[in-house]
C-alpha cells in the first residue's frame, strides 16, 4: 500500500486542521489505518487508528476528545480532524496501514506514508 498524506500547515493555538491520506496499490478496505506523529527531539507516538470498516476508533489519551479519525473506503482515504490544537501537537504526522489495527497502536505498521508537517503557534 502506498500512502500519501496531506493537509498539514501552520495554525494558531485553538485552531483546526484536517489531514488526509490517500492509499493506492492494494485494496484499502483490507487494512486498518491510523496516524502516528513525531515532534522534534521526541520519540514517535501513536495518535489514532480505525479498523477496516471504520466502525472502531482508538485514540491516544493526549488527543482524545479533540481529534477524530475517519475513513472513506470508496475514496481510499483516511482523515484526521484535529480541533483545539495546542503547541504540543506540533509534529510531523504520518499515516499508517496494517491488516491488524493493534500493529498501528504499537507503531509497527506494515505500511507508512511520508509525513505532513503540523505546526501550532502559541
Amino acid at each position: 500500500v502506498q500512502l500519501q498524506a496531506s493537509g498539514g500547515g501552520l495554525v494558531q493555538t485553538g485552531g483546526s486542521l484536517r489531514l488526509s491520506c490517500v492509499a493506492s496499490g492494494r485494496t484499502f478496505a483490507d487494512y486498518a489505518t491510523g496516524w502516528l506523529r513525531q515532534a522534534p527531539g521526541k520519540e514517535r507516538e501513536f495518535v489514532a487508528s480505525t479498523n477496516k470498516g471504520g466502525g472502531t476508533q482508538y485514540y491516544a489519551d493526549s488527543v482524545k476528545g479533540r481529534f477524530t479519525i475517519s475513513r472513506d473506503n470508496a475514496r481510499n482515504t483516511v482523515y484526521l480532524q484535529m480541533n483545539s490544537l495546542k503547541p504540543d501537537d506540533t509534529a510531523v504526522y504520518y499515516c499508517a496501514a496494517d491488516s491488524i489495527m493493534h500493529h498501528i497502536v504499537i507503531m509497527t505498521p506494515d505500511f507508512e506514508g511520508q509525513g505532513t508537517q503540523v505546526t501550532v503557534s502559541s
